[in-house]
């Protein structure tokens, strides 16, 4: 059986991935568009710690979480043993003097009621600013925290890669350039890679932000539309910050930090930006001055880069994920928007099985592609 992957973030990755295990002759398509979300995403798997309030939503990112160690000892078995994952844990900030507020308790009933039944969470506790300050050097003191201990962050570039590489060595194809669908006797046929022509038994679109130009030609609608995320790395020279956790204030930005000193912040979320990945004066300002309003000791650090992501997002929030009925042949895996990279490798599993046409393992209703 053969299935192409149009696609090649960490959703299509994982989907070839895992195409390729089972033994199906997969294509794993490349368009390389500038601004691929997970080129630039940072990577932080905790959906504990989620405002998400959208069970179907929340449903899957806890899924996605607990997917993640039997993906690496997969892609060890496959000779991928760095992916730039580790289990750090987060600290959910409550703000100067949050402890005891009716909303700082809410956010802490949550998360505890979330972490008692994934142990995955490990043992939820509420920490003082000091504490929170020890395990995250630059931040200010002043905060105290819900620090769970089984958040992990990644990084998504190599764990990409990883994946493709993995499948590549279970016979897998990588191919480059833009792709279109072949439709036949009202079924997917195949697709056109970049002026090739390739037959398959089915195609899963996978596309981020840019899946409506593959879909809609052949007059599948999905409402996905680019969110621009701005992101910036920064330094510490001589500072280890290996094992620093993930750092979640109130709103929508974060702090993370990765091995060689280097600490991520981020990130803007410009609804409407259209497919426009350049970074911006407001967008930088905006991650610096929310970075440096809680993690003062970071004033010093070097500019190392900075990422902009195109996020794919749905109206509703939830990922598009399932076939569509009336075009056989055809899946979709979309729509994943912030949390590509704590959805995406388990979406990935439930796309290739669809494609295979085995159970998905969970019911898909929720998010139809074409809802």
């Amino acid at each position: 059986m053969r299935v192409i992957v149009i696609g090649a973030g960490i959703a299509g990755a994982a989907t070839g991935h895992r195409l390729a295990r089972a033994g199906a002759d997969t294509v794993l398509v490349d368009a390389g568009h500038e601004g691929r979300a997970t080129s630039a995403g940072a990577g932080i798997v905790c959906p504990w710690t989620s405002r998400v309030s959208d069970e179907h939503l929340y449903r899957l990112l806890l899924a996605g979480a607990e997917h993640y160690p039997r993906l690496l000892a997969e892609l060890a078995e496959d000779g991928e043993h760095e992916v730039g994952h580790r289990r750090v844990g987060s600290l959910r900030l409550l703000g100067p003097g949050g402890e005891g507020t009716p909303e700082a308790d809410a956010v802490r009933a949550t998360i505890a009621a979330r972490a008692e039944n994934s142990p995955l969470a490990g043992e939820v506790s509420l920490i003082d600013g000091a504490a929170a300050q020890a395990l995250f050097p630059a931040l200010d003191g002043t905060q105290s925290a819900v620090h769970v201990p089984g958040a992990a962050r990644v990084d998504g570039r190599l764990l990409r890669d990883a994946l493709c590489r993995a499948a590549a060595r279970h016979g897998a194809r990588l191919a480059q350039g833009p792709a279109s669908l072949l439709v036949r006797d009202g079924r997917v046929r195949g697709a056109v890679v970049d002026g090739e022509r390739l037959d398959a038994d089915a195609v899963v679109v996978a596309a981020g932000a840019w899946a409506p130009a593959v879909l809609e030609p052949v007059g599948v609608h999905v409402p996905v539309a680019p969110q621009r995320g701005q992101i910036v790395h920064l330094a510490l020279p001589g500072t280890d910050t290996s094992a620093w956790p993930v750092v979640l204030p109130n709103g929508a930005h974060y702090l993370l930090a990765f091995d060689g000193s280097r600490v991520v912040v981020g990130a803007t979320r410009e609804t409407g930006s259209g497919y426009d990945p350049r970074l911006t004066a407001a967008g930088l300002a905006e991650v610096l001055t929310s970075a440096l309003a809680v993690a003062p000791g970071l004033a010093g650090a070097t500019i190392l880069e900075t990422r902009v992501g195109l996020r794919p997002m749905s109206p509703d929030g939830r990922p598009q994920l399932g076939t569509v009925p009336r075009l056989p042949g055809l899946v979709v895996l979309d729509g994943l928007g912030p949390s590509g990279l704590t959805i995406g490798p388990y979406a990935g599993t439930v796309a290739a099985r669809l494609a295979l046409g085995e159970d998905p393992g969970l019911g898909l209703s929720p998010y139809d592609p074409e809802r």
